[in-house]
């Protein structure tokens, strides 16, 4: 059974960790009440009212979390929003490497060996997972986000990122990983990126996993309006004639519309509203990870 923007399995997640393992002082949770075994956590569009996140969740994020995160520039929209996000909502919001001052511990980029999912290749990030883990025993969350290799994956070379997931659940229990989608590239619903996103989705929800949906929150605007089936990329251009050519874009539609609603912040590859909207499902992730219930 699947629910949308709730966390389930201590062991699932589409690309974020819970730190646990082969060593026995892994004992960090990231909540003394979570959620219960059984259900998937897709973190997608619908995920993205901030206002809907209790102050208490978030606190209890920043408290309780120790989050690694691995990526190269795509994946670094969540950060580029978060960090607009703390100018923009405040300190409730504030992150840094360590987590002081009661801020979130957010450690970006801290391994070594690779560099995303991809890069250098499909495999060393596991490995380099595992070095860091078994060097930083406070850790209890870890996330990783592709660049643009989902597009050229095959089948199997994504059930292979699928199995090394699972080894590392299975070797360290408690910590949470998350799984991620590849980011949009305009090839339609019809391209391998489609396929090969809709084989993790179906995966994490079959087997309760964490999943961090990129490629769905870049295909929606902030008030729901569905673009996927239009062909839009990374850059949230899209085709709105069905003329098989990008000729509007909808993030920058919807901020000329919205004036004030949204915050400018640097995010590779695409607009601020963009970023905005990885920003606020990044904070409805953490306080799922740090026991919100969810609504």
């Amino acid at each position: 059974m699947t629910y949308r923007c709730l966390f389930g399995g201590f062991g699932a997640l589409v690309v974020l960790t819970v730190i646990a393992g082969c060593n026995a002082d892994r004992a960090t949770k990231p909540s003394d009440n979570p959620p219960p075994v059984g259900t998937a956590t897709i973190i997608d569009h619908s995920c993205t009212d901030l206002a809907a996140i209790p102050t208490g969740a978030l606190a209890a994020a920043r408290t309780s979390l120790h989050i690694a995160y691995g990526h190269t520039s795509h994946g670094s929209q969540l950060v580029t929003g978060m960090a607009g996000l703390v100018d923009f909502r405040g300190s409730t919001y504030s992150f840094n490497n360590g987590g002081t001052g009661g801020a979130l511990d957010l450690r970006d980029t801290p391994f070594g060996g690779a560099s995303d999912l991809g890069n250098p290749d499909l495999t060393s990030w596991a490995q380099a997972t595992r070095d860091y883990l078994d060097a930083d025993a406070d850790v209890n969350v870890v996330i990783w986000s592709w660049c643009g290799q989902v597009s050229s994956a095959s089948e199997i070379d994504i059930q292979t990122y699928l199995d090394l997931m699972g080894g590392l659940e299975q070797d360290y229990p408690s910590v949470r990983f998350v799984y991620m989608t590849g980011h949009l590239a305009g090839t339609g619903l019809t391209g391998n990126l489609h396929l090969r996103n809709e084989q993790i989705r179906a995966w994490c929800r079959a087997h309760d996993k964490i999943l961090f949906d990129f490629a769905d929150i870049e295909s929606y605007d902030p008030d729901g309006a569905y673009f996927g089936d239009r062909r839009p990329d990374d850059g949230c251009n899209y085709d709105s004639d069905n003329n098989g050519s990008p000729d509007a874009n909808w993030a920058l539609i919807w901020q000329d519309a919205h004036p004030g609603e949204w915050y400018d912040c640097s995010a590779a590859h695409t607009y601020p509203v963009n970023a905005n909207l990885k920003a606020y499902a990044a904070w409805w992730l953490w306080a799922r990870l740090g026991g919100w219930a969810g609504r």
